[in-house]
């Protein structure tokens, strides 16, 4: 077992020891952690709150998640219940460790959120809830305390690097042709990709051990692929940052879009966007071929790219048709 990550077992088996009782309030806490709960809240702050406030979201989570998985495969730590028979497997989680995906996108997430509301009480409730959220992935025992603190650290260093580049990013980008904005905005999202499948072949160069799929499978009774080397989640999230990215110039470049509005009116946006954000994920989801091969990865990363385009411009100029939206600038 890794030493610098075995010390946090006897906290996970104290955790646990506090009952069963406290399972569905950790359970609620690691769904307020999941991707596709992030998902809802990025459309939602972006068409009914604030765009803007909504696209630096996006921005950060989706860069997020992709490091995330990058760093989970170049360390390719286990996961507690992987090398531990005193650890229960409340959970079931089969990618590596570290760092906490839940404690780093939270950080990252709820952080850009605290310092868009610039409100003292709000902070610490934002605090509060990335500790709570973390605080689950220890007693589900998908996590080392190692983890999680690795978790703040990535997500505290990702959200403190945003704040410095924004500023500078903006003013570089304001006169720069719609076209090379597009050009850019793919560029970065190959880069991380690129990063994420070089740290996924380092993994499988380096292999993993029996034992861990071993004791993972005894703990659970998974009797499903194990895989933590997994790269469609890189493709996914690469594929939603260009096309938010895109989406983004496109919006700017027509005028940009406001969020305010009567309450009737800003309710009205969430589902007519989610009705054409679910159209195009289930309708090219069918359409698209599936598997491991190249092409399907690349279908995947176009329609995930398509997802991000349609949340932040092709929703809009939905709602503009619709006169749900009063036209205004990001």
């Amino acid at each position: 077992m890794i030493p610098w990550v075995s010390w946090g077992i006897p906290i996970i088996t104290w955790l646990q020891s506090l009952g069963p009782g406290l399972k569905p309030v950790m359970e609620f806490f690691t769904f307020l952690g999941v991707e596709n709960f992030y998902l809802l809240v990025l459309p939602a702050l972006l068409w009914c709150v604030d765009a803007g406030l909504g696209i630096r979201v996006g921005i950060i989570l989706l860069a997020s998640a992709n490091l995330n998985t990058t760093l989970k495969l170049a360390f390719g730590t286990p996961r507690p219940f992987w090398v531990s028979d005193q650890v229960r497997a409340l959970s079931l989680e089969t990618s590596f460790g570290l760092p906490s995906g839940h404690a780093q996108n939270a950080t990252a997430l709820w952080g850009q959120i605290a310092l868009g509301v610039r409100r003292r009480w709000f902070t610490w409730l934002m605090l509060l809830l990335i500790f709570m959220i973390s605080l689950s992935r220890l007693y589900l025992g998908v996590h080392f305390p190692a983890d999680v603190l690795g978790g703040w650290l990535v997500g505290g260093a990702l959200l403190w690097a945003y704040q410095r580049a924004e500023a500078p990013a903006i003013s570089r980008l304001r006169d720069t042709p719609l076209a090379r904005r597009i050009l850019l905005a793919f560029a970065l999202s190959l880069l991380l990709l690129l990063l994420g499948l070089l740290a996924a072949r380092t993994a499988a160069e380096r292999g993993l051990p029996a034992e861990w799929e071993f004791t993972a499978r005894l703990a659970t009774g998974f009797e499903g692929p194990f895989n933590p080397i997994e790269v469609s989640g890189l493709l996914s999230s690469a594929g939603v940052l260009f096309g938010l990215l895109t989406g983004t110039a496109f919006l700017v470049h027509g005028g940009g879009f406001s969020a305010q509005g009567p309450l009737w009116q800003r309710l009205a946006r969430f589902p007519v966007g989610l009705i054409g954000l679910l159209a195009i994920y289930l309708g090219l989801k069918a359409l698209f071929p599936g598997g491991d091969t190249l092409l399907a990865g690349a279908f995947r990363y176009l329609r995930y790219a398509l997802v991000g385009l349609w949340v932040a411009y092709g929703a809009p100029w939905a709602f503009a048709r619709l006169r749900l939206v009063a036209p205004d600038r990001v």
